[in-house]
């Protein structure tokens, strides 16, 4: 009798669990993470990821590893590596950054039932370990890659960013949400400059929390500790998870252990969000207009969610009398909560407008994407602490009623499609076919908000397929994303659009105005939201326009100063942090 193989669906691969600053008992502090099972070439080469390691400052190409594959096994060839192997063998660091970037798709792909694309045309994502002898790391939508800086450390070795987990998972969500929202990159508002920034580091620094490692080795402090609340044959004191002691113990201490070597690169995003106490006038501050420095006040308004969220769970964990807690209970804990976390900041990327994405949109998505997976938010109260969370930094819903009202819930009002022709369309080209979605489009364009004077295409259609956590019933949706622009002078703004004109701005000024649609379809097709900014919304369009003339978007070369490895670059070299440095 001839027994079958079957070939496993996932493999472990060692990674550093967050930078080789991060250390217990005084090792690398390292984790062994599930990755989906592929076929990998020399590289190693999959499916998605295929890490060339090329140095361009010094000319060198390092030695594709080769993975050893028997018997439809797959085996981790660095289990347990040592202290030398993580600094200086690259083939560690190759499998460091497939491994980190293969573990973000995945997060990705679970959140949102379906396959994700990159930002780019093919479907290998390029990665280059030792890039370029720089403090940098940087995603390029041009070169197709994530490419990863070295430079010397203060203690006289070499730093790596490929070592670093949320460097590569920074990195890698800016090519993730390229793929899903394209225009997110380009210039529109304060907001939608911030929130890719803001965005990746919410997703770095979850998926990091995500690790139960990361957690325990946060929660055992140091012996001699000032308040002798360390933890101790695997206990810890309650006074140690308090909601003040999380933020500065857990989370500050995280941005703490990150390492000075790093800051360069990643900035002090961390450490400065954690520490950003409420405040609703961050986002009418000057400073607060540089896209790094905004994208911490989403980082913190997230952040500290989290941290009423986990406060709560572990509240149900011990008795009343109960003078300490089980320390990998509390960890347990600490990943399940930042792993439901990340999966609704993921998900609500579907329910986002396709382009002028601000952070009352952005609040609107989550609140909504997690409703209609998990109605019932009584257990955790996930929504209510993030809504009060947002609110402390002055972050309302943006979702609307017809009269301009807020929502009682935050959450976008359903789409009455009850005068919508279907019979125009046939339902199973529907969920898959652009061609067929701007057949519906077309058909309900005013009711969509579209202009119908405008260039308008639907450039993506995308069937999900999602398990509710509660009754384990699929959530079976489709997103279809779509796109309109219109190019015009200056002088027509005010008698074609009722827009006016920047202050300043010459009459023969070409520009584009843009807008769009995102529609959510139910299992039988038909519109339950439309989430739109559209051409014709004069106030915002407005708002657009002038913040775009007076940062200088309209003159020469503006393109180039936005791009994400100048930004990071610019940040590198400590360059003033303004806004007119970075468009």
């Amino acid at each position: 009798m001839t027994t079958t193989v079957r070939t496993p669906r996932t493999r472990p691969l060692t990674i550093v669990a967050q930078d080789p600053a991060v250390k217990v008992n005084n090792r690398i502090l390292t984790a062994q993470v599930m990755v989906p099972a592929e076929s990998l070439a020399r590289g190693p080469r999959g499916t998605r990821v295929h890490v060339v390691d090329y140095d361009a400052s010094t000319g060198a190409l390092y030695e594709p590893f080769e993975y050893p594959h028997a018997d439809g096994s797959f085996s981790d060839p660095f289990k347990r590596p040592n202290k030398r192997t993580i600094l200086e063998d690259p083939r560690f660091h190759a499998q460091n950054v497939y491994a980190i970037v293969m573990r973000i798709l995945g997060r990705f792909e679970f959140a949102l039932g379906r396959r994700v694309s990159w930002g780019i045309p093919g479907h290998q994502l390029k990665i280059a370990p030792h890039a370029i002898a720089d403090a940098n790391a940087f995603y390029s939508r041009d070169d197709e890659c994530l490419a990863f800086g070295y430079f010397p450390g203060s203690n006289g070795g070499t730093v790596f960013t490929c070592l670093s987990h949320d460097v590569i998972a920074h990195e890698t969500c800016h090519a993730l949400v390229d793929g899903l929202r394209k225009h997110f990159m380009a210039p529109s508002s304060p907001d939608q400059a911030a929130f890719h920034e803001g965005f990746s580091d919410i997703v770095a620094l979850l998926s990091v929390f995500a690790m139960p490692e990361v957690v325990t080795a946060l929660l055992d402090r140091p012996a001699g500790d000032k308040d002798g609340l360390q933890a101790e044959n695997g206990l810890i004191d309650k006074r140690s998870v308090s909601m003040e002691a999380l933020r500065t113990s857990v989370l500050l201490g995280l941005a703490e252990q990150m390492g000075q070597e790093m800051a360069s690169v990643r900035g002090d995003a961390l450490r400065q969000s954690v520490q950003l106490t409420p405040s609703v006038r961050y986002l009418k501050e000057s400073r607060y207009m540089e896209p790094h420095l905004r994208g911490e006040i989403l980082v913190a308004a997230v952040m500290n969610a989290f941290l009423r969220v986990l406060n709560q769970r572990l509240k149900g964990l011990g008795g009343k009398k109960d003078r300490f807690l089980n320390r990998d209970r509390v960890a347990e804990e600490a990943a399940d909560c930042a792993d439901y976390l990340l999966t609704m900041a993921v998900r609500a990327l579907d329910y986002c407008p396709p382009i002028h994405i601000d952070f009352p949109d952005f609040l609107s998505a989550l609140l909504t994407a997690d409703h209609e997976i998990r109605p019932d938010d009584s257990r955790y109260s996930y929504r209510s602490h993030l809504r009060q969370s947002f609110a402390d930094y002055g972050i309302e819903p943006g979702a609307k009623l017809a009269d301009g009202t807020p929502t009682p819930d935050g959450q976008w009002t359903r789409f009455d499609d009850a005068d919508f022709n279907y019979d125009c369309v046939h339902f199973e080209s529907l969920t898959r076919d652009v061609d067929e979605m701007a057949r519906l489009v077309w058909e309900h364009r005013d009711r969509l908000h579209l202009f119908d004077r405008a260039f308008t295409e639907v450039v993506s259609v995308r069937p999900c397929h999602r398990i509710a956590p509660d009754d384990g019933f699929p959530l079976r949706e489709t997103v279809a994303e779509c796109r309109q622009h219109v190019t015009v002078r200056a002088s027509e703004l005010k008698s074609k659009f009722d827009i006016e004109p920047p202050v300043g701005m010459p009459p023969n000024q070409v520009l584009a105005l843009q807008g769009g649609t995102t529609l959510i379809l139910d299992e039988f097709g038909r519109v339950k939201f439309a989430v739109y900014n559209s051409i014709l919304t004069s106030a915002q369009q407005s708002r657009h326009l002038d913040y775009l003339w007076k940062y200088g978007y309209f003159e020469k070369g503006a393109s180039l100063r936005q791009q994400f490895s100048r930004t990071h670059l610019r940040r590198s070299l400590g360059e003033v942090r303004d806004i007119e440095e970075r468009w």
